[in-house]
């Protein structure tokens, strides 16, 4: 992820004033297919010091965010031409290694369609901010255009990008504190 991200975050000092807390550029991010994968921007963790000057929330990258809580982010999928070389037995072993990476192997449930898709508990709002898209799901799929939105609801899918740019979304993530 070569393109830098920066991330304003807001906090109130000890008289109830706001300030700039944070004006960076975000420092969590993780590769996961070539250039493309997770840069993170903020973790809300339930109970959190809303008064609290510096990060409450663990910030390795994963997938899921916290119990109960959620996680903000940009996420960048490349053209699947980008691995056309690859035997399908490597995609799947890419894919795999990219989940691992991000503690999302438990969320590889069926990828009987496409070697990333999973499933989490969470319900995502997700933006398409450049590029093209196609959602798959287990039964259709739906190609978007900048600024498409979805409501991802704890359902099995995966992003393919089928263009010849890098796709970059924006992703609120949260978790619904089940099982």
């Amino acid at each position: 992820m070569t393109q830098s991200f920066r991330r304003i975050v807001t906090v109130n000092d000890e008289n109830g004033r706001s300030r700039i807390l944070l004006d960076e550029q975000t420092p969590h991010q993780i590769a996961l297919l070539g250039d493309a994968g997770l840069r993170d921007f903020w973790r809300h963790v339930p109970g959190a010091d809303m008064t609290a000057t510096r990060e409450e929330a663990d910030m390795t990258v994963r997938l899921n965010p916290p119990k109960g809580g959620s996680v903000f982010r940009f996420f960048q999928v490349p053209p699947e031409g980008a691995a056309a070389q690859l035997s399908e037995e490597q995609r799947y072993d890419l894919f795999g290694k990219a989940f691992e990476a991000i503690g999302a192997s438990g969320d590889l449930v069926d990828r009987t369609r496409h070697p990333g898709m999973h499933k989490t508990k969470t319900i995502d709002y997700i933006i398409l901010l450049e590029g093209e898209v196609t959602l798959l799901l287990d039964d259709g799929e739906v190609d978007m255009k900048p600024f498409d939105v979805v409501v991802q609801r704890q359902t099995n899918h995966a992003w393919v990008n089928r263009g010849t740019e890098t796709a970059t979304l924006v992703a609120v993530l949260n978790d619904l504190g089940e099982g």
